[in-house]
């Protein structure tokens, strides 16, 4: 215990999922957290998104762990909001530390030819856009305290060109790219920044019935059960996917100091799909 004690996070992408996994694990480790979410929706998005049900969970089970937090909702698209976020941080909790850019939504499949144009404005705005911005307003109080850390949240999908999900996988290359100049341009103020690239996640985004149709395109609708086999297929550790805390667990590393010298890296979190040949 203790690993965050001292630490101040802001997570986005809050409201469920990986993002109330970090903030969960965050706090049991003893940072003070700072969660958002839009809780919004959005067109031709094929999975239910959040809700501010969902951000006050979050919240409630910050507190059962004993952790101190504050909640947000305010949509990484929009930079006003962030720099409130960042705001409140230092209004709540004294200070900011820790950047957790997790947010980030998936979109319709279909091929590159085929996918609709508002996918693609609107994944990149969220998943890379908003990655950007989270960390452009962060980064004047990291700076000015003299060190912190940033982790961003890419996906397997950044380095891997998987098929039917292609604004998704442009924008998670694009955080990649973002993680290692940032990671070039903040060294000399003692700020890490790092990227987890989660494979396939047991959370709303990617265990729906549209990423099961692409897995078991045989199947007129697939469940869980159908499309058990062909993810652990993908994987060379016996788990057809990883839960959210397996990423926290990684972030958590990434975030403390137990990584004090660990800057510009890719941290896949996937049961070694990257490395399957």
């Amino acid at each position: 215990m203790g690993r965050m004690a001292g630490k101040v996070v802001l997570v986005t992408g809050a409201a469920r999922g990986q993002g109330r996994a970090h903030a969960v694990r965050l706090a049991q480790e003893g940072a003070r957290v700072v969660a958002l979410d839009a809780c919004t929706t959005y067109d031709h998005i094929d999975y239910p998104l959040p809700t501010p049900a969902d951000l006050d969970e979050t919240a409630k089970l910050v507190t059962a762990e004993g952790g101190r937090i504050e909640t947000m909702i305010a949509d990484v698209r929009n930079s006003a909001e962030l720099d409130a976020a960042v705001r409140l941080a230092i209004d709540s909790f004294g200070t900011l530390t820790t950047v957790c850019a997790n947010a980030g939504i998936g979109g319709e499949r279909g091929t590159v030819w085929t996918t609709h144009e508002e996918v693609w404005r609107t994944v990149l705005d969220v998943n890379l856009l908003g990655a950007w911005k989270t960390v452009r307003a962060a980064m004047p109080t990291l700076i000015e305290n003299g060190g912190g850390s940033v982790v961003l949240t890419s996906s397997l999908g950044g380095i891997r060109g998987l098929r039917h999900t292609s604004a998704y996988v442009a924008a998670k290359h694009g955080v990649v790219g973002l993680m290692r100049t940032l990671a070039n341009e903040a060294g000399q103020y003692g700020i890490r920044v790092n990227a987890v690239l989660p494979g396939t996640t047991n959370t709303p985004l990617a265990m729906n019935s549209a990423t099961f149709r692409l897995f078991r395109p045989d199947v007129a609708d697939p469940t869980v059960d159908d499309v058990r086999e062909t993810m652990q297929g993908l994987a060379l550790l016996p788990t057809p996917w990883v839960e959210s805390e397996d990423v926290a667990n990684a972030v958590l590393w990434l975030a403390s100091d137990e990584a004090r010298f660990i800057t510009g890296v890719e941290l896949p979190v996937d049961g070694g799909w990257h490395a399957k040949f």
